[in-house]
């Protein structure tokens, strides 16, 4: 799946009303639950199984190297994450950005797996639960958000960002500094069945 790309200072929120907020490019019809804009556009079944978040037992490292900005935010054990938490660091992200001109964020994970509730106290059975919110689930070691700016990004600037993003994460995360190893290689290495070191 292809990252999103979002510049921060141009806010992709362009108009509210209310409690909802409308995003360029749709209708006013396509309004979004909850002023959340990070959900997709159309997905084959309306509701899916909870699932598992995946454990690379085989030694995948797919989505673990930076490969568009000059940082990045990597989080140290597997997750689910809801499309309101993603919101909320994007708009830290953007906000501690704006100065900068020309910055752009990419964010590496997507929610389009839309996870049900139920009410408390609800016998078994009636079917499944209504929709509640979009989630992703991501496994360790991924980046989440690439960051960098034109005119160049200092590394104070860049890990002030993402320890205010860090703050707003369920999980431990770490600041990722391009370099020859961290960024995405030509050829990526064998996968082998590290069994013991997937743990």
């Amino acid at each position: 799946m292809a990252p999103t790309q979002v510049a921060a200072a141009n806010p992709t929120i362009v108009a509210s009303a209310g409690s909802r907020h409308l995003v360029r490019g749709f209708t006013q019809s396509a309004v979004y639950r909850r002023g959340e804009n990070l959900q997709p556009r159309r997905t084959k079944y309306k509701k899916y199984q909870k699932g598992r978040v995946p454990v690379r037992t085989g030694g995948s490292t797919k989505g673990n190297y930076l490969a568009f900005g000059d940082y990045g935010l990597r989080i140290k054990s597997g997750t689910r994450l809801s499309a309101k938490v993603l919101s909320a660091c994007y708009v830290a992200l953007r906000r501690k950005l704006r100065p900068l001109k020309g910055s752009k964020i990419w964010l590496r994970v997507f929610p389009d797996i839309p996870v049900t509730t139920k009410g408390l106290e609800v016998r078994m059975g009636k079917g499944k639960g209504t929709f509640d919110y979009w989630a992703c689930r991501v496994p360790k070691d991924k980046i989440l958000f690439e960051i960098a700016a034109p005119s160049g990004l200092s590394v104070e600037i860049a890990r002030e960002a993402f320890r205010l993003v860090g703050h707003k994460l369920p999980v431990k995360s770490e600041f990722v500094l391009k370099t020859s190893k961290t960024i995405q290689p030509g050829v990526l290495p064998p996968t082998t069945t590290p069994f013991l070191h997937a743990k």
